[in-house]
């Protein structure tokens, strides 16, 4: 049942608003506090409409069967409830800040390929930039966004790692 010039059902609408939603927050979050922080109102919208998109997409066949996109929001959702466990608790010790923030990052790496994938192949609906999600370019624009996350993780680090040096003692810095 196709009711959007998209050719998206009520659930795919659905999935789609969110999903634009989840993107603007992270975007958001990403540029005014450089990290996806559930402490902060952004954070928190990014986290909830992120686990609604990948909620809402699960059960979206459009291929029939379950697809890539349907694996990567099951990872999504494993990623961003470890995030949310090391934001939370002391469980990996000394390293839970950086599992928290890469983890968050990380989460947002992978909706970013299936933002790319979804736009590319979708818009514009009389014909879509690339035809298919199986095209050679999307590995090249998958690695582009490996090599934007890895970078902006090692940043998000290294300001992780100059903010905890500044709480040590002088002498065991």
């Amino acid at each position: 049942m196709d009711l959007t010039p998209l050719h998206l059902t009520p659930l795919g609408l659905v999935h789609t608003i969110l999903s634009v939603i989840v993107v603007v927050a992270a975007i958001a979050a990403l540029i005014r506090d450089k990290e996806i922080s559930p402490q902060t109102d952004i954070g928190r919208i990014y986290s909830w409409t992120l686990v609604l998109t990948c909620l809402t997409g699960l059960p979206i066949f459009r291929h029939g069967g379950i697809q890539p996109p349907h694996v990567l929001g099951v990872l999504i959702l494993a990623t961003l409830a470890v995030a949310a466990v090391a934001g939370r608790t002391q469980l990996f010790g000394r390293f839970s800040a950086y599992v928290r923030t890469v983890g968050y990052s990380a989460t947002v790496f992978f909706l970013s390929i299936s933002t790319v994938t979804e736009t590319l192949t979708r818009l514009p609906p009389s014909d879509p930039v690339i035809a298919s999600p199986d095209a050679p370019i999307f590995k090249m624009l998958y690695l582009a966004l490996l090599i934007l996350f890895l970078i902006g993780a090692a940043l998000q680090i290294r300001k992780l790692h100059a903010a905890a040096s500044r709480l040590l003692p002088v002498g065991t810095r």
